[in-house]
């Protein structure tokens, strides 16, 4: 019986620790695999859902996802229905299925009579190395193919300002706000594209306003943030606030670069960001020199990776434990048919992430009155001016300054 799931698979180690989402066909005894496109980290993927868990376009993908499973799903039942599924062997199976999903990439191209937006946005696609990239632009170009009647004949001549709001509002049955915002910027991109190239002249953009929504709020006040690290947290949890506080300390420091910094030099800690590239040099101020010394490790600044495999790995755990600190009460459970007292927790900030060290941070800096130059350079956010960039590179005293104006207004809260 021909069957169709998610396989996230994690045979071959990538330098970057990702890991690519599949399609696992299995028909007559024969399994094979359809890319989607979409490389996650471990930690972003849960298998027992089948969903994106972390990520800023997590819901964008699994928007994606579900409707690529959706399609497959469909054309199995249809090859079912009209009796030509038995009649195929598993790797026929695959190709038509992979056919349907890729938009017939595996079948030869028809000579092109004129450009069409679909078949100009196709080739967008493919000129985009990044696979999560490729599939992101690849979900709006299947929904605008659904939306419109024929989509082989579909010109850009056809998106019109009118047209753009009527897709909107079709998006907007199944999709938020800014998940729409994702779709339009794509068609936007696509576009602008094309004006570069001097393939078209139209453009409705010009007119049409692309809407987007604040995001949920992703850090804590300061009283919250007092609260939490000053909370009489389970024993196991006091590392994990800790670690929390100590990247707030140091300015919001991803936990790749914190996990492998090396030594404190003249007291400060000097590192490259895995992200950016860009050399960082912060202070270390008595409050994060204290929870150092609580972790020192051998190899690394930190024992982090002396008690987990990788960075990953510890991220994962470190939101986690986060997500459970709180209040707990015993209650009584019946497991396999046998009475238990299992805790059941009361969590104060149940969708806290170790990223909001970082927001959180920014967010007091701004309230006492930093300047936004500042908290940007602290951040290491691009300046509009390049050449001002090149001299503010330089002024780091300024972050100190406001690094310590930051801890002390915290600390005032006691």
């Amino acid at each position: 019986m021909a069957s169709i799931k998610l396989y996230f698979d994690k045979r071959v180690n990538r330098k970057d620790g990702k890991f690519p989402l599949k399609i696992n066909v299995t028909h007559k005894r024969q399994q094979a695999l359809i890319n989607l496109g979409i490389l996650l980290s471990p930690d972003q993927w849960d298998s027992t859902k089948g969903k994106v868990i972390n990520g800023p376009n997590k819901s964008f993908l699994n928007g994606y996802i579900s409707q690529r499973v959706h399609c497959a799903e469909t054309e199995l039942l249809n090859l079912r229905i009209a009796g030509k599924l038995d009649l195929m062997t598993g790797k026929q199976f695959k190709e038509h299925l992979q056919r349907i999903l890729l938009r017939g990439k595996l079948e030869e191209k028809q000579e092109e009579t004129g450009c069409s937006f679909v078949q100009y946005y196709t080739r967008f696609v493919e000129g985009k190395k990044n696979p999560q990239t490729k599939a992101v632009y690849q979900y709006t170009l299947d929904r605008i193919c659904r939306f419109v009647d024929v989509p082989d004949k579909f010109r850009f001549e056809d998106v019109t300002y009118a047209w753009l709001k009527s897709f909107e509002i079709h998006l907007s049955e199944t999709s938020k706000v800014n998940s729409i915002s994702i779709h339009m910027r794509n068609i936007r991109a696509v576009f602008n594209d094309a004006l570069n190239t001097e393939t078209i002249s139209c453009y409705p953009f010009r007119r049409f306003k692309i809407k987007q929504e604040a995001t949920a709020k992703r850090a804590l006040t300061p009283e919250e943030l007092v609260t939490l690290r000053d909370y009489p947290c389970e024993e196991h949890q006091k590392q994990y606030v800790d670690i929390f506080m100590l990247i707030f300390y140091l300015v919001g420091i991803n936990t790749v670069d914190l996990c492998r910094l090396e030594k404190i030099r003249n007291g400060r800690i000097e590192y490259r960001r895995a992200k950016t590239k860009k050399i960082y040099n912060i202070k270390v101020e008595p409050e994060a020199a204290e929870i150092i010394e609580r972790y020192k490790g051998s190899k690394y600044l930190l024992n982090i990776l002396e008690r987990y495999k990788n960075y990953k790995d510890y991220a994962h755990r470190l939101n986690e434990n986060l997500q459970e600190i709180g209040s707990v009460e015993l209650v009584e459970k019946v497991i396999n048919g046998k009475r238990r007292r299992v805790k059941k927790r009361f969590p104060l900030f149940p969708e806290l992430t170790v990223y909001w060290a970082r927001h959180t941070w920014a967010t007091i800096a701004h309230k006492i009155g930093v300047s936004k130059d500042v908290i940007s350079l602290a951040l290491g956010h691009e300046f509009g001016c390049k050449t001002t960039s090149i001299y503010i590179d330089y002024d780091m005293e300024k972050v100190d300054k406001a690094n310590r104006q930051v801890l002390d207004y915290l600390e005032n809260l006691k």
